[in-house]
């Protein structure tokens, strides 16, 4: 994203109150030989990370222009960097074409994620540590080669505007998934976080999903709603997944998987990839909105010249500072799903440059490897960690590489055009 949290802070504000407020530490590090082990299994398998917003970074602080916005160099006001994503050891980024919402009201969004879409290839064509990938393939040979495997997911089925047509093209431009909803339902699939309207996928929402399948596009069922999970896993013959959700059973969050979708992954192939985004990982992170909702208030009225409340504000703060998310309960999501949904079916994905606050632990791409520590420290076997990191994500798109490659000698492409719409030009007699 751009993730719908619960509090709207802005992220200078929310930042500069982590600072004062944040404690020094809210555990220990992990212990050296952890780490090391860590790196090690990152050094032989590709960290598949599913979600990535740095393009909407970039878009919005330089307008898309590299050369404003140069990852080679130390970049400290984001997450992500190239000498961070080397650190951490991250083998193959998905990078988010995120297309905000207000697009399904204004038009436009095909035209914004083609500029997202470009706006990858030239980050990929950019840096040598960086390269195109569209295959599982593609990511281990490239991470073979000490590069970081650059893919495309686009966030928001609103950029295909009801046509199938643009679908196939953002796939042949090589988008390798779609996000089927973002906060607010589309015309054909209801939304986690709005009021539903079909009932999970319309009839033509169906269709999309089985030319997903047919084309090896994977559909992303995170920011969708329940009814529209269940839907998409009925209708897909290809794993499925969740770019960047995590467990609703202990952050009873919408955008979280809730467990019966999660008993249904075994029969579907799919991963849940979990999330940092601290508002689904920890249940105290989101009942402080009112709170810190209150608190910015007051900060963005001391601008108008309110200093001593403003001072206020920050003792009240400093008295009772924000709810941390941290390294454990992420680990702990990590637990829940392999519990409920098996080893087989759980992944990562950040959503890394699209928080506004961060894990404690887990504050930028530089720091998986202390992920993967914790996750051996207690108990997981290096076998289950290279799952974990990266195999249960390269298995789904084989997968769904094999089902495209079946499908497309079984059925031609689906041209039914979205009810209503004219298959016909503007003035055709």
């Amino acid at each position: 994203m751009p993730s719908s949290l619960r509090f709207p802070i802005a992220p200078v504000t929310i930042a500069a109150l982590l600072l004062v407020a944040a404690p020094a530490t809210a555990q220990e590090a992990p212990a050296d030989a952890l780490l090391e082990r860590a790196r090690a299994i990152l050094a032989g398998t590709p960290l598949v990370d599913g979600h990535n917003d740095l393009p909407w970074q970039i878009r919005g602080r330089a307008g898309g222009d590299l050369d404003s916005l140069d990852v080679a160099e130390p970049k400290p006001e984001l997450m992500t960097d190239l000498a961070r994503l080397e650190e951490g050891g991250v083998g193959a980024q998905f990078w988010s074409a995120y297309v905000p919402t207000e697009y399904i009201h204004s038009g436009g969004a095909a035209r914004f994620v083609l500029k997202q879409i470009d706006l990858i290839h030239r980050l990929a064509d950019e840096y040598d540590a960086l390269e195109f990938a569209t295959t599982a393939d593609e990511v281990v040979a490239i991470h073979g080669e000490g590069k970081v495997a650059s893919l495309i997911g686009i966030e928001g089925g609103h950029a295909i505007e009801n046509s199938l047509d643009l679908l196939r093209d953002y796939h042949r431009l090589g988008a390798r998934y779609m996000t089927l909803t973002h906060g607010e339902t589309i015309d054909w699939a209801d939304s986690a976080t709005d009021e539903p309207e079909h009932g999970g996928l319309s009839a033509w929402g169906e269709r999309v999903v089985r030319e997903m399948n047919r084309l090896g596009m994977l559909v992303d069922l995170s920011h969708v709603s329940d009814s529209t999970m269940v839907d998409a896993l009925r209708v897909t013959e290809a794993p499925v997944i969740f770019s960047h959700s995590s467990a609703r059973a202990l952050a009873d969050v919408p955008r979280n998987v809730p467990d019966p979708v999660l008993r249904m992954l075994p029969e579907n192939g799919g991963v849940v990839m979990v999330t940092f985004v601290p508002a689904y990982i920890s249940d105290e992170v989101g009942a402080d909105h009112d709170r810190l909702a209150e608190i910015r208030g007051e900060i963005l009225d001391a601008f108008r010249g309110d200093t001593v409340g403003a001072r206020e504000a920050f003792e009240r703060l400093l008295a009772n500072p924000p709810a941390r998310a941290t390294l454990s309960q992420v680990a702990d999501h990590v637990d829940h799903v392999v519990e409920v949904a098996g080893i087989d079916h759980v992944g990562l994905g950040s959503d890394f440059d699209g928080i506004t606050t961060v894990v404690e632990g887990l504050e930028d791409v530089a720091t998986f490897p202390a992920l993967v520590a914790e996750l051996l420290r207690r108990g997981y076997t290096e076998a289950e960690v290279r799952k974990i990191v990266g195999e249960n994500a390269l298995r789904v798109m084989r997968e769904a590489e094999a089902v495209a490659a079946r499908l497309r000698e079984e059925m031609d492409p689906i041209v039914e055009e979205f009810p209503g719409e004219s298959p016909r030009p503007l003035g055709w007699d």
